[in-house]
Protein backbone atom coordinates (compact mmCIF):
# COMPACT_ATOMS: atom_id res chain seq x y z
CA UNK A 1 0.00 0.00 0.00
CA UNK A 2 1.17 3.70 -0.65
CA UNK A 3 1.11 4.40 2.89
CA UNK A 4 3.35 2.02 3.62
CA UNK A 5 5.64 2.98 1.50
CA UNK A 6 5.56 6.58 2.84
CA UNK A 7 5.99 5.53 5.86
CA UNK A 8 9.27 3.25 5.05
CA UNK A 9 10.93 5.75 2.92
CA UNK A 10 12.07 8.26 5.83
CA UNK A 11 13.49 5.07 8.03
CA UNK A 12 15.44 3.84 5.10
CA UNK A 13 16.67 7.32 4.20
CA UNK A 14 17.38 7.44 8.04
CA UNK A 15 19.28 4.27 7.95
CA UNK A 16 21.46 4.85 5.31
CA UNK A 17 22.58 8.42 6.68
CA UNK A 18 23.36 6.58 10.25
CA UNK A 19 25.25 3.98 8.29
CA UNK A 20 27.18 6.80 5.66
CA UNK A 21 27.78 8.48 9.19
CA UNK A 22 29.58 5.93 11.92
CA UNK A 23 30.62 3.38 9.04
CA UNK A 24 31.05 5.40 6.04
CA UNK A 25 30.09 5.49 3.08
CA UNK A 26 32.02 2.21 1.33
CA UNK A 27 30.57 -0.23 4.23
CA UNK A 28 28.91 -3.13 3.13
CA UNK A 29 26.23 -2.40 5.86
CA UNK A 30 26.17 1.00 3.69
CA UNK A 31 26.13 -0.54 0.48
CA UNK A 32 22.84 -2.92 2.10
CA UNK A 33 21.11 0.14 3.14
CA UNK A 34 20.91 1.74 -0.30
CA UNK A 35 19.93 -1.90 -1.59
CA UNK A 36 16.83 -1.55 0.64
CA UNK A 37 16.07 2.10 -0.51
CA UNK A 38 16.86 0.79 -3.93
CA UNK A 39 14.21 -1.70 -3.60
CA UNK A 40 11.67 0.74 -1.78
CA UNK A 41 11.90 2.82 -4.81
CA UNK A 42 11.79 0.00 -7.18
CA UNK A 43 8.28 -1.51 -5.24
CA UNK A 44 6.99 2.51 -6.03
CA UNK A 45 7.94 2.98 -9.77
CA UNK A 46 10.55 4.72 -9.47
CA UNK A 47 12.97 3.15 -11.61
CA UNK A 48 15.21 5.89 -11.91
CA UNK A 49 16.21 6.52 -8.52
CA UNK A 50 15.76 2.81 -7.73
CA UNK A 51 18.44 2.43 -10.64
CA UNK A 52 21.06 5.14 -9.28
CA UNK A 53 20.83 3.33 -5.80
CA UNK A 54 21.23 -0.39 -7.09
CA UNK A 55 24.43 0.86 -9.03
CA UNK A 56 26.01 2.58 -6.05
CA UNK A 57 25.66 -0.04 -3.60
CA UNK A 58 26.60 -2.97 -6.36
CA UNK A 59 29.97 -0.96 -6.80
CA UNK A 60 30.49 -1.08 -3.00
CA UNK A 61 29.79 -4.55 -2.65
CA UNK A 62 31.75 -5.81 -5.56
CA UNK A 63 34.20 -3.72 -4.42
CA UNK A 64 34.26 -4.89 -0.90
CA UNK A 65 32.36 -8.37 -0.78
CA UNK A 66 33.83 -9.27 -4.02
CA UNK A 67 32.06 -10.29 -7.46
CA UNK A 68 30.47 -13.88 -5.94
CA UNK A 69 29.37 -13.08 -2.70
CA UNK A 70 25.47 -13.71 -2.05
CA UNK A 71 24.90 -10.25 -1.63
CA UNK A 72 26.54 -8.71 -4.49
CA UNK A 73 25.04 -11.64 -6.80
CA UNK A 74 21.35 -10.20 -5.26
CA UNK A 75 22.36 -6.50 -6.24
CA UNK A 76 23.10 -7.46 -9.53
CA UNK A 77 20.07 -9.47 -9.99
CA UNK A 78 18.20 -6.66 -8.50
CA UNK A 79 19.34 -3.79 -10.97
CA UNK A 80 19.38 -6.05 -14.06
CA UNK A 81 15.38 -6.69 -13.20
CA UNK A 82 15.31 -3.05 -12.73
CA UNK A 83 16.89 -2.17 -16.10
CA UNK A 84 14.02 -4.30 -17.19
CA UNK A 85 11.42 -2.40 -16.20
CA UNK A 86 12.41 0.64 -17.09
CA UNK A 87 12.67 0.07 -20.71
CA UNK A 88 9.68 -1.69 -20.56
CA UNK A 89 8.13 1.41 -18.84
CA UNK A 90 9.96 3.92 -21.13
CA UNK A 91 8.52 1.93 -23.92
CA UNK A 92 5.10 2.00 -22.60
CA UNK A 93 5.47 5.79 -22.41
CA UNK A 94 6.94 6.51 -25.58
CA UNK A 95 3.72 4.34 -26.90
CA UNK A 96 1.14 5.81 -25.15
CA UNK A 97 2.31 9.70 -26.29
CA UNK A 98 -0.60 11.17 -28.96
CA UNK A 99 0.81 11.36 -32.54
CA UNK A 100 1.47 14.36 -33.86
CA UNK A 101 -0.28 15.70 -37.07
CA UNK A 102 1.98 17.31 -39.48
CA UNK A 103 1.64 20.56 -40.66
CA UNK A 104 0.61 21.21 -44.20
Amino acid sequence: AKGDHDRAEPLYTRALAIHKKVLGTEHPNTATSLHNLAGLYDSKGDYDHAKLLYTRALAIMEKKLGKTHPDTITCRKNLKICHFKLKRYNKTKIKMRPKRRKKR
